[in-house]
């Protein structure tokens, strides 16, 4: 006779060396909770959330978790909430990507060792939705993704306003002198009104897009605001749909795949999303033994046009894509460019979802493949002798103007000496200079913040500057706009080529032939290799604890800064551990 998985608080018996001893002192315990005898007997949905007093975007999740346990005890399972570490955005030091591995770490250790046939994710700030989908891709059992949703718009003085593009287009005024203390202080107050992420295509929202695209999600969950009453009953079809994903048994691995991944970023170039996202989707891949092939991101990239007319690449908010029709909106217009076969959460294909989807849609906000904003995806990889494991820059964005460059540098080689040097009167820079930032990558002692976005010098500000060419092995916020080369791999702090760039050195940009190159001698470079000493970086600094861990097995952007013995088969010679930490583990 077959053997029968045990259900519901029948799963994974805590150890006491007697099975029967440990289900009934479980169903004691779960008794004092006020659960009847039938609600025990029904399989479990774990509803694995992340609110935080230090997390604006998911003050609302409460609610969302009321309308899930609807879903599921309407179908016949019984829901139960349980908590994990939150990553708020703006609240932490160094940067939320430090512990984005640690958020994955205890989603998938939380999911395991507690009983529970299927999960739901709720969850919505940048780092949240990639460390939840990370964590529940390696517990791999039946899971789907619920997002908290976008704000809502506000208005200062008649104009529109929505975090966080807004917020840095003023900023940069304000640096600029063209507005006063006053009016800074007064539009602060407005760019974020409500509950809920980003209200631009920033991460949170490419993250959630691409969830979707993935298929981890019901069909147009990604867009909705957080506010909107359609954000409620999204999550009661989140609880009924988990429920049948514990009959189906799909999971995560049958689910994500090449094909998938592909559709994901045909997604991602479409809505012009975060740079941040290469990064998430090579860990999500990482996680189920596949690869993110950056090559490949660029074949894709070059057919795959900008259809959505959002912020920071154009005019509109996610409010406004939820309207026009949503992701699947989107996903229709890519349909010949898609694997219309993939399965989703909910049980049905790419294909048979868009075929069922509303045929109504907002051509202000999404363009026809036909008539796109841009011929070209959002995002493209650079190679070269600066990045030999690649650089993103999201051109959508961007001036192309600036796309075919040769330049002198100007050279910062820490966060603290680009935040000393870049206003100072005396710094010699020009308009058509390129700025480098280095030392600021996932195996610095900044842990790869959203730094990539450096000012422009006040002084040029002044002048009217708008955008410049900007270098670094850093990371930016997918709500920034302008010229910026992001994730150069090997980052600085590890000995790549960046390292070695010195102030008055000319470097090449190339975004037609993906390129990226150093102009300096092979034998300047070898001398000043020979005698290069890199900074104090996260490798050394610490020697306990979280910190320790990060420093010890962080790999680089190309391979998603997941922690090398996370990826599926644990740590091996391929992964991008420096040699000191290879040498230590042998």
């Amino acid at each position: 006779m077959a053997d029968i998985q045990p259900r519901g608080l029948s799963r994974g018996l805590t150890h006491y060396g007697d099975a029967d001893f440990s289900l009934y002192l479980r169903r004691s315990f779960a008794s004092s909770m006020g659960f009847s005898r039938e609600m025990l007997d029904r399989p479990i949905v774990g509803i694995c959330h992340s609110a935080s007093g230090f997390n604006n975007c998911h003050r609302h999740v409460p609610e969302l978790i009321e309308a899930v346990k609807r879903g599921v005890l309407s179908s016949g399972a019984l829901p139960i909430e349980f908590p994990t570490i939150s990553l708020g955005e703006l609240f932490l030091v160094p940067t939320s990507l430090k512990f984005r591995n640690l958020m994955s770490i205890d989603v998938e250790e939380m999911i395991r060792a507690q009983p529970m046939d299927a999960v739901i994710l709720v969850g919505g700030c940048d780092k949240t939705v990639p460390a939840q989908l990370m964590g529940a891709a390696s517990a791999d059992l039946p899971t789907i993704q619920l997002v908290t949703g976008p704000m809502s718009t506000s208005r200062y003085h008649g104009e529109r306003l929505g975090a966080c593009t807004d917020c840095r287009r003023f900023w940069a005024r304000y640096r600029a002198g063209e507005i006063s203390d006053s009016e800074i202080d007064a539009v602060e107050r407005r760019f974020a009104p409500t509950a809920g992420t980003c209200a631009v295509m920033g991460t949170a929202s490419t993250m959630a897009s691409i969830a979707e695209a993935l298929g981890m999600m019901p069909a147009g969950a990604a867009a909705v605001p957080a506010v909107d009453a359609d954000r409620l009953r999204i999550a009661e079809e989140t609880g009924r749909a988990a429920v049948a994903l514990i009959r189906s048994e799909r999971r995560p691995s049958q689910i994500i795949n090449d094909q998938a991944l592909e559709n994901a970023l045909r997604v991602l170039l479409a809505i012009g999303g975060s740079t941040n996202a290469v990064i998430h989707l090579a860990a999500i891949a990482g996680r189920l033994g596949l690869s993110l092939d950056l090559t490949k991101l660029n074949e894709l990239s070059e057919t795959t046009p900008v259809i959505v007319n959002l912020k920071p690449t154009g005019l509109h908010y996610m409010e406004d894509l939820a309207a026009a029709g949503g992701i699947p909106a989107v996903m229709r217009e890519l349909r010949n460019l898609l694997h219309l076969n993939c399965i989703t959460v909910t049980g049905e294909t790419i294909g048979e979802r868009l075929a069922a989807w509303n045929t109504w849609v907002d051509r202000s906000v999404i363009h026809s493949i036909d008539d796109p904003i841009l011929p070209d995806g959002g995002l493209t990889v650079l190679f070269g002798s600066l990045a030999p494991g690649g650089a993103v820059i999201k051109r959508s964005a961007a001036d192309p103007q600036l796309f075919e460059q040769e330049a002198r540098c100007i050279v910062f080689t820490s966060l603290d000496d680009l935040a000393s040097r870049i206003d100072d009167p005396g710094l010699q820079v020009a308009p058509d200079d390129f700025l480098v930032l280095k030392n600021a990558g996932p195996r610095s002692a900044a842990a790869m913040p959203e730094a990539g976005y450096l000012p422009i010098p006040k002084k040029l500000a002044r002048m009217g500057v708008k955008d410049m060419v900007r270098i670094s092995d850093a990371r930016m916020s997918g709500t920034a706009f302008g010229t910026v080369v992001l994730h150069v791999t090997p980052d600085a702090s590890s000995g790549g080529p960046l390292a070695l760039v010195r102030t008055g050195d000319r470097i090449r940009l190339s975004v037609r032939e993906h390129r990226l190159d150093l102009l300096v001698e092979a034998d300047e470079l070898n001398r000043r290799r020979s005698a290069l000493a890199l900074p104090t970086s996260s490798a050394g600094s610490h020697t306990r604890g979280y910190s320790w861990l990060y420093d010890t097995f962080i790999t680089q952007a190309n391979e998603g800064c997941d922690f090398a013995f996370l990826r599926k088969g644990g740590i091996n010679k391929a992964s991008t551990l420096n040699e000191e930490t290879m040498s230590t583990l042998e």
